[in-house]
């Protein structure tokens, strides 16, 4: 039997975050697909990923990775204007700021998003298997 899932991951610490950005590393993420909700305090970022439960796996599967309590978003070398171009995401690092957080979403291209944040708060979560 076949058995299909999805997983969800949560990270509230640095170890949990360095196991998020391992499971997203090489994953494409479309321009247009990396939205802020500035009020509820979310960023969100829809990605293509590759599974990584077996080696020789090229199985991809569309996740969500969930940021809250982000305060505020800068971001570096992406065009805003061009929302269908893709991004490959390299890593995801976690800095102390004083009282604050900053995680960084490293890409290709030198690209950076940068996002404040007093907790660390974040869930990758599985949508479908391509």
């Amino acid at each position: 039997m076949n058995k299909k899932y999805l997983a969800k991951i949560i990270a509230k610490d640095a170890q949990g975050l360095k196991l998020i950005s391992a499971i997203c590393f090489a994953a494409k993420i479309k321009i247009n697909d990396l939205k802020y909700l500035k009020k509820n305090q979310i960023f969100l970022v829809l990605l293509e990923r590759f599974k990584k439960d077996n080696v020789k796996s090229n199985k991809k599967i569309n996740s969500i990775c969930k940021f809250e309590f982000v305060e505020n978003v800068k971001s570096k070398n992406i065009n805003q204007y061009n929302k269908d171009s893709f991004l490959e995401l390299i890593a995801i690092d976690l800095f102390k700021n004083q009282d604050k957080y900053e995680i960084n979403l490293f890409f290709n291209n030198n690209a950076c998003i940068t996002l404040l944040t007093e907790i660390i708060e974040v869930t990758l979560e599985d949508q479908s298997n391509n």
